[in-house]
């Protein structure tokens, strides 16, 4: 049985089970190629804290005392410039984790995390990873091939962005988050879709000019839900491209 994932008390109660928490680790890219046994040391150490959306998770400048997987909901990270205005580098998805790198090396988060939905992260402190590195002589050889196999994905989706035109972004994009369906699916999309274009590198018009030209391949969107009428075609006009 999966080891119990602990709950900080003030969080409140979600409707997602402890095991349910394993498997979102278990599938984050960073842990993704450590055994069972090891992965189960490691999210001994793990707290499961909660925030309501628009709720700051660390500030720019902030000890980058911890690092974080995203349970539940979606997660922004971003700066804000000398006028003022907000600039978004990314936005962070279920089973998605970040701010290790910072966690890591020491030093202080040099952008802002703020709960872009209601959303639960699982959150690894500094001291008690090092202290599980220390202990653990397979722990750091594995979360090493963990780590650089995950920066050659990044690197590969990175690509990706810079050979796609935007409307095969945003159909990769719909068909990630499809939550595996094979013939069709409905994608709530859960926060506004500037986020969205963000992550994909694209202005909020161009977001919804490639929404636009997905209809002919059967995407179309009611309200908040994006629905795709055929997995395989929206695949194959990924392929074409």
């Amino acid at each position: 049985m999966p080891l119990p994932i602990a709950v900080q008390k003030h969080s409140p109660s979600q409707n997602v089970t402890a095991a349910g928490d394993w498997a979102v680790l278990k599938a984050c890219p960073i842990f993704r190629h450590l055994d069972d046994a090891t992965l189960r040391r490691v999210v001994a150490r793990v707290t499961i804290q909660s925030y309501a959306r628009g709720k700051t998770v660390f500030s720019q400048g902030d000890p980058g005392d911890a690092f974080f997987v995203v349970v539940d909901g979606w997660v922004k990270l971003s700066r804000f410039t000398t006028n003022g205005d907000e600039a978004v580098f990314s936005v962070i998805a279920r089973g998605e984790s970040f701010a290790e790198p910072i966690m890591f090396m020491g030093g202080r988060y040099p952008v802002n995390a703020i709960a872009a939905t209601d959303c639960r992260l699982a959150r690894m402190e500094h001291d008690s990873f090092v202290r599980s590195l220390e202990s653990e002589r397979d722990l750091a050889p594995a979360m090493l091939a963990s780590i650089a196999k995950w920066t050659a994905a990044l690197t590969e989706e990175i690509g990706a962005l810079k050979v796609l035109d935007a409307p095969s972004r945003v159909a990769e994009f719909l068909l990630r988050f499809s939550t595996g369906a094979e013939c069709s699916a409905q994608v709530p999309l859960p926060f506004e879709k500037a986020l969205i274009a963000a992550r994909l590198g694209m202005t909020p018009e161009s977001f919804s000019r490639a929404l636009a030209v997905l209809r002919s391949v059967g995407v179309t969107t009611k309200r908040d839900t994006v629905i795709i009428e055929s997995i395989p075609r929206l695949r194959q006009f990924v392929a074409g491209d």
